[in-house]
């Protein structure tokens, strides 16, 4: 939310959305699904597709768009279609978004909060297959990646 504000200064990022109080008129704190999109996001790096529950926390997570570009995320419904439906889209976000990247991928910004769900562990429930760390950590790890090969 703070980076949305600093869309002027950031290359690539003209497009970016403001965002503004949730449709539903409070804060939200759940959990949802997440279908990551193909973006040129280095967070997201082969990602593209993945459904992923993930911890939403905030009061103004509606993305307020004039031009929708480099998508990353949206919201979606148990049957993986995006969604628009409270609660499963917590804040009202046109067509489910739920962050962007800038031109160039190298900065995302998103409302959901992914590094609260990293481990296994801190869902109450996961796949066995998962092992230790979520489908979440390789967003974290895409990130350490690109900064080691620049």
């Amino acid at each position: 939310q703070f980076l949305s504000g600093l869309k002027e200064i950031i290359p690539g990022a003209e497009n970016w959305p403001e965002f503004k109080k949730n449709l539903s008129n409070q804060y939200e704190c759940r959990l949802v699904q997440l279908k990551i999109e193909d973006s040129p996001s280095v967070f997201f790096k082969d990602m593209q597709n993945s459904v992923i529950p993930v911890m939403v926390s905030h009061g103004e997570g509606k993305a307020d768009f004039n031009f929708e570009e480099h998508v990353i995320a949206r919201y979606v419904d148990p049957d993986h279609r995006i969604t628009q439906t409270y609660p499963l889209n917590p804040n009202g976000s046109t067509n489910g978004v739920a962050g962007v990247c800038n031109d160039d991928g190298r900065i995302t910004i998103m409302m959901p909060h992914p590094e609260r769900t990293y481990l296994t562990k801190q869902f109450s429930w996961s796949p066995k297959d998962w092992g230790e760390h979520s489908p979440w950590f390789k967003m974290f790890d895409n990130a350490y990646l690109f900064s080691k090969r620049n």
